[in-house]
């Protein structure tokens, strides 16, 4: 346990005694800042945290998914013209979900506290 310094002052109208007490510069510095400066610096809070971040990765991750899932498959021969690979399903309806899907939950992630 630590000793608090007093310093005994005199009121000079009343002449009478008071106990003021005393902080040292090693507890002010902690107070201020750990003793790096002196200058009191607003700490600022961040925009968005952890989470925020997780959610817009999943986000970028869906629509990176449904971009490549549309660009789809090849051809087998430049020649041909394949409408079942064309207009398949995962082009036509998953891709497009999943790009949705990941530009809402971007919209999400940047409003959520």
């Amino acid at each position: 346990m630590s000793k608090a310094k007093v310093k005994i002052t005199t009121n000079p109208s009343t002449g009478s005694k008071s106990n003021v007490p005393v902080q040292t510069q090693n507890k002010q510095r902690a107070a201020v800042g750990g003793g790096k400066s002196s200058v009191n610096k607003p700490q600022m809070e961040m925009l968005f945290n952890k989470n925020n971040f997780i959610w817009m990765g999943a986000g970028i991750f869906l629509v990176a998914l449904g971009i490549i899932l549309m660009s789809g498959g090849k051809m087998p021969a430049p020649d041909v013209w394949d409408e079942s690979i064309i207009y398949s399903p995962v082009r036509m309806v998953v891709a497009p979900i999943l790009i949705i899907s990941g530009l809402i939950i971007e919209v999400f992630a940047i409003f959520r506290k």
